[in-house]
């Protein structure tokens, strides 16, 4: 049961085009995600962060913080690996729905001014993962593989 469940999960034929979306968006996701839990980057880490989640009303901010620095940090560990690739773009795709619409509706459509333009980008991206899966050159594939095997 869970080979089978497991394999519908991680299963792709979308061949090497989600490759092209699954290192810069997973870098880019671990580097957010490194900035809100270790303070890397120029963030301000879970004290930090956790301080301005509170401000702007999620509460509690320092368990908020901890649940949008993992789930991208480890999400886009997981897309960059290709490792149940759906399941965290799906986890990415809702941070960015919260993102989006708690801090950066407000402020316009371009990144210049804060506004939901970077967002929506990966927002976008994490969907097109949610559809497609991880593709060839994945954790997910070569796993499958050999479960099939």
């Amino acid at each position: 049961m869970f080979k089978q469940n497991f394999t519908k999960l991680t299963a792709s034929h979308a061949g090497f085009a989600p490759v092209a979306l699954r290192i810069p968006i997973g870098i880019t996701f671990i580097a957010h995600g490194a900035q809100k839990l270790f303070g890397a980057f120029g963030g301000y880490g879970l004290e930090g962060t956790g301080q301005w989640m509170a401000s702007i009303g999620l509460e509690p901010g320092y368990l908020m913080a901890l649940m949008a620095g993992s789930a991208e940090f480890f999400g886009g560990l997981f897309i960059l690996l290709g490792l149940l690739t759906r399941p965290a773009a799906l986890v990415l795709a809702l941070a960015m729905l919260v993102a989006i619409f708690t801090v950066h509706i407000t402020n316009g459509f371009f990144m210049t001014g804060n506004g939901i333009e970077f967002g929506l980008a990966l927002l976008a991206a994490s969907v097109s993962l949610v559809v497609s899966g991880s593709g060839k050159l994945a954790l997910d594939a070569l796993i499958n593989k050999k479960l099939q095997a």
